[in-house]
């Protein structure tokens, strides 16, 4: 059933398709066998169904508020064959995703506001932070943006001189100082220079240390306090980077850095190469933060544009494509 307008090209939905083949093949072959021999839907296959769903990093959770709503289905109609649960799976699941302004196109979307559109990026070291505001800069200056990065994790220097490459290979202007220097100084001379150049948009690499929550909530709440200073509405978009193949533990960063300053949107990273992509339906329903975008390969390309109805069909149908 397509129940909704293909808003991805045929190339982004194919990249996408493979993206998630691993979590698909693996929530579908164990799905399988849950419904073997079943010709309805009773306590045995939700019990399964639920264990299935948390094992497929879905999160607690989220996972018993798909069950409830499965089981007040079949309450009602007092039955429902197990070749509805997929359609009804589906359509739990893209209920549960938050939606986000310019999910309607697959291009980055910035909001119009005066001067420069600031996005603060935060996430622990090796999530891939550094990488998605590399690939997230050359999508917009593919866009016609003028984009200017601005390399406030001074904790690690290889933080700056990655960044640094980025920049030159998206063709972009950095702001950067020696390591150990003041972050929100760093962001301070960023925004600074992006207003005096007139930039359409500033993403502001963070440090990604969690050691100690008062002085990550501390630096986040400078770095802050600092850019408005030059813009009273800076950051405009927070935006918190998890790595999708780390399961459960992005669910734990998220819950940290949600504590620790005011997420507005969420990057989720490395879903090819796991089969734990489930996490981006848990923690999108969990913190109600809408998932932005999500990275289905290495390649530059490869930072999609969150659709949750895309993802969705993704998810359960990769063939779709194939025959239209």
């Amino acid at each position: 059933m397509n129940f909704f307008k293909r808003l991805f090209s045929s190339e982004k939905k194919e990249t996408l398709n493979q993206g998630l083949e691993k979590t698909r093949t693996g929530f579908f072959s164990k799905l399988a066998k849950i419904i073997v021999g079943k010709s309805q839907v009773d306590d045995e296959v939700l019990d399964n169904l639920e264990e299935l769903l948390i094992s497929s990093d879905v999160g607690v959770e989220t996972t018993l508020k798909i069950i409830h709503n499965i089981e007040d289905r079949v309450k009602r109609d007092k039955f429902m064959g197990t070749n509805e649960l997929n359609e009804i799976l589906r359509t739990e699941i893209s209920g549960l995703l938050k939606g986000h302004e310019g999910e309607e196109t697959e291009n980055v979307f910035i909001p119009k506001v005066d001067g420069p559109y600031v996005i603060m990026v935060v996430g622990v070291n090796g999530v891939g932070k550094t990488t998605t505001i590399g690939k997230l800069a050359n999508q917009l200056k593919s866009q016609g943006k003028k984009v200017m990065l601005g390399a406030a994790d001074t904790f690690r220097a290889a933080a700056v001189d990655q960044l640094k490459i980025w920049s030159e290979r998206a063709g972009v202007p950095i702001v950067a100082q020696g390591m150990g220097s003041d972050p929100a100084s760093v962001a301070f001379d960023t925004l600074q220079s992006a207003v005096a150049q007139n930039m359409d948009v500033v993403l502001i690499d963070t440090a990604g240390r969690l050691h100690n929550k008062v002085g990550l909530m501390n630096e986040l709440t400078k770095i802050k306090r600092v850019m408005q200073k030059v813009m009273p509405d800076a950051p405009h978009e927070v935006l918190l980077v998890l790595d999708g193949s780390t399961g459960q533990n992005a669910f734990e960063q998220a819950k940290q850095f949600t504590a620790a300053t005011e997420v507005s949107a969420l990057a989720i990273t490395k879903i090819d190469g796991t089969a734990k992509g489930g996490v981006v339906i848990g923690i999108s329903d969990q913190f109600s933060i809408p998932v932005k975008y999500i990275g289905v390969g290495e390649k530059i390309g490869d930072l999609q544009v969150f659709n949750r109805f895309e993802f969705v069909d993704s998810l359960f149908n990769a063939n779709a494509d194939k025959n239209a």
